[in-house]
């Protein structure tokens, strides 16, 4: 339908430069003016500005004038509905692809808030290729997630109807970056509520919120003034560590990783001790540390530790080294 309509559109504009070039030509012939003069009798005829002619015309001047004011008049207004008539098309085509990819979506992430710190989650759920659905109701924000090509929903992340239509019950996790604290309380409540297995970030600005959003659901709380003071002291006291640190979470100019990964039922490392595991030994991948089900936390596991069903591996190494290993921990 939209190339259609395109395709209409150029018709129009066609249609229209035709007619330009028979009036230039026509008023060259019939009333013998130069080129310039011919277009200008020609623009103002068919724009219809009002403009006095340039000299009186002959009868066959008058005619052709005619013929234009009729096809030019008719010419400019089905450009210019085929025109407005594209810019809505592709709106709803757009969102009708959003809707469609929103409704595929599963084990994606939504970003509740478009504020700064919503948009630098976003990008750096870009960079790691994370699917992710932003909710956001402030209309100049929407046009920059627009901008962007970012999945959105306009609407109030506190809603019940927007949550779901987001894919609650179907994501892996959420973060709250809402304007206020009492919003992420609310959105925090309700996700969990939908779906009690989602894994919840979410923003406190007041010191007495983090409890409370605790308390709603929420995984991990994040002060950003905090957690800024602390980084900038970490910067002070050891810069080649953090240097260290951002090199292999985000650069993308190397190809070391740190890497997150669960070990599902079917795994076939489940039952291996490290050593007879091909982590170490063909993978190359340093097991920093294991979380098991139970709450134990084993730092730099040894050679003879054995894998269990759920684990948590913290590994560090050569990106698709680890993406052969999460194929290990899952199938």
């Amino acid at each position: 339908m939209v190339n259609q309509t395109a395709r209409q559109f150029r018709l129009g504009i066609g249609s229209l430069v035709v007619i330009c070039i028979l009036g230039v030509i026509g008023y060259s012939l019939i009333e013998d003016m130069d080129l310039i003069d011919a277009f200008y009798m020609t623009v103002i005829t068919i724009s219809t500005t009002g403009f006095k002619e340039l000299k009186p015309l002959s009868h066959s001047g008058q005619m052709l004038t005619i013929f234009l004011i009729i096809t030019g008049v008719f010419a400019i207004a089905y450009s210019g509905g085929k025109a407005a008539q594209f810019l809505i098309e592709t709106q709803v085509f757009r969102r009708r692809r959003m809707s469609k990819k929103l409704e595929e979506m599963k084990n994606h992430y939504i970003v509740c808030g478009y504020g700064r710190m919503g948009m630098q989650i976003c990008e750096g759920l870009k960079e790691n290729d994370a699917p992710f659905v932003v909710i956001e109701n402030n209309p100049a924000k929407l046009e920059k997630l627009e901008e962007k090509g970012f999945i959105f929903i306009d609407g109030d992340a506190t809603s019940d109807d927007i949550l779901l239509k987001a894919g609650i019950k179907r994501a892996k996790g959420i973060v709250a970056v809402i304007k206020t604290d009492a919003d992420n309380v609310s959105a925090t409540l309700s996700a969990k509520e939908h779906n009690p297995n989602l894994f919840i970030v979410a923003r406190a600005i007041d010191e007495g919120t983090e409890s409370k959003l605790m308390k709603a659901g929420a995984n991990r709380v994040v002060k950003p003034y905090e957690l800024g003071g602390n980084r900038m002291v970490q910067l002070l006291l050891r810069p080649g560590v953090i240097d260290f640190i951002e090199v292999v979470a985000r650069s993308k100019e190397v190809d070391i990783s740190l890497e997150e990964i669960v070990l599902g039922e079917k795994s076939q490392l489940i039952g291996k001790s490290l050593i007879d595991s091909p982590v170490r030994k063909d993978l190359n991948i340093i097991i920093v540390a294991i979380y098991r089900k139970d709450g134990t936390f084993i730092y730099n596991p040894k050679s003879t530790t054995v894998f269990e069903n759920g684990d948590k591996l913290i590994a560090i190494g050569d990106k698709h080294a680890l993406v052969k290993l999460d194929m290990y921990c899952n199938i």
